[in-house]
């Protein structure tokens, strides 16, 4: 991956601030910065989780300016406050390929791995990450990891559960949780020795809809916000 490259910095934290606070601001540094490459006239992808309601709030005070933006939800909680907060939202086989997709991750590894789906949507963000021209990740700096590690969040169906999770092995169903479109959530809680070998088993684990292992060439560029301000880190996405 390219060196960071640094912007600026969020103000000093006072004495006062809690840890969770402090990542709070930085969660809404990171979504600022990556607003900020949304412009009127986009398709745009918007993803699910704690760090993308940020971008909502700053792309709902520029819903004025980006009136002919269509965006594009991966889950009903972000799709209705979108909406709220004025921006258009439309379905993904009605707006087609979209400029760009901003999302946040559970996990990121130095060598660009990411671990997503703590919100259960990770299958409706990987397809819109798929379909974007440009997918931006936006962490606070506690995300970052030497290398991705469980939980890894999993897309299941429900007919025949338990035999699924016998042949994933090392795997358990979260409490009473689905994903938007109606399937169970599970967690993949063995090692991670080989990102891209584990990646290809579950995928081919039938019963398995989809995992939260996000290639490294999904990514165009991962927006970071931390203690010495906001970074960028370019993907492994090629560029056209």
């Amino acid at each position: 991956m390219a060196p960071d490259r640094a912007s600026e910095a969020p103000p000093p934290l006072s004495d006062n601030e809690t840890d969770e606070a402090t990542v709070g601001r930085y969660k809404l540094a990171a979504a600022r910065a990556a607003a900020e490459l949304v412009q009127d006239g986009m398709r745009v992808g918007l993803g699910t989780g704690s760090t993308v309601a940020y971008l909502l709030a700053a792309l709902g005070e520029r819903a004025d300016e980006l009136g002919r933006a269509r965006c594009v939800a991966t889950s009903p909680a972000t799709a209705q406050i979108a909406r709220e907060l004025g921006l258009h939202v439309h379905g993904l086989d009605e707006v087609g390929e979209l400029d760009i997709a901003i999302d946040g991750a559970d996990q990121v590894a130095r060598d660009g791995w990411l671990v997503k789906g703590g919100g259960g949507a990770h299958t409706r963000e990987k397809i819109v990450a798929a379909a974007a021209e440009r997918f931006v990740v936006i962490v606070s700096a506690e995300k970052l990891r030497a290398r991705v590690g469980p939980p890894v969040p999993l897309e299941v169906l429900r007919f025949g559960v338990q035999r699924t999770l016998l042949a994933i092995g090392d795997a358990q169903l979260r409490a009473a949780h689905a994903s938007p479109d109606g399937n169970l959530i599970a967690d993949y809680t063995g090692p991670v020795q080989d990102a891209r070998r584990l990646a290809e088993r579950l995928s081919a684990t039938p019963g398995v809809v989809e995992h939260g292992l996000f290639a490294p060439e999904m990514v165009s560029e991962i927006v970071v916000a931390g203690a010495d301000g906001v970074r960028r880190r370019a993907g492994g996405k090629p560029t056209a």
